[in-house]
């Protein structure tokens, strides 16, 4: 079980880094969804399953879409901004 626990914080760590040095927004934002699911796997190893659910809920569902809407709304700026 500690092996996992180890395999899950170093998931963490590589995450975090892999989102700020992402050249790509949308791969960003994926690796920011990532992040969210491997730290909910990790509040239900610490058995805090509230926190697992609110972590999966909101972190990667909520606010990973509202990235996405936003991502989408910024290359809609640059089209329109391009074509002039």
């Amino acid at each position: 079980m500690l092996a996992i626990e180890y395999l899950l914080l170093a998931g963490l760590v590589v995450c975090a880094i892999a989102a700020n040095f992402t050249r790509n927004l949308l791969s960003s934002v994926i690796i920011y969804a990532a992040f969210g699911t491997i730290m909910s796997v990790i509040w239900l190893l610490l058995k805090a399953p509230d926190l697992a659910v609110t972590e999966a809920s909101v972190g990667v569902g909520i606010e990973a879409i509202l990235f996405l809407l936003a991502l989408r709304s910024f290359r809609r700026t640059d089209r329109t901004r391009d074509d002039k």
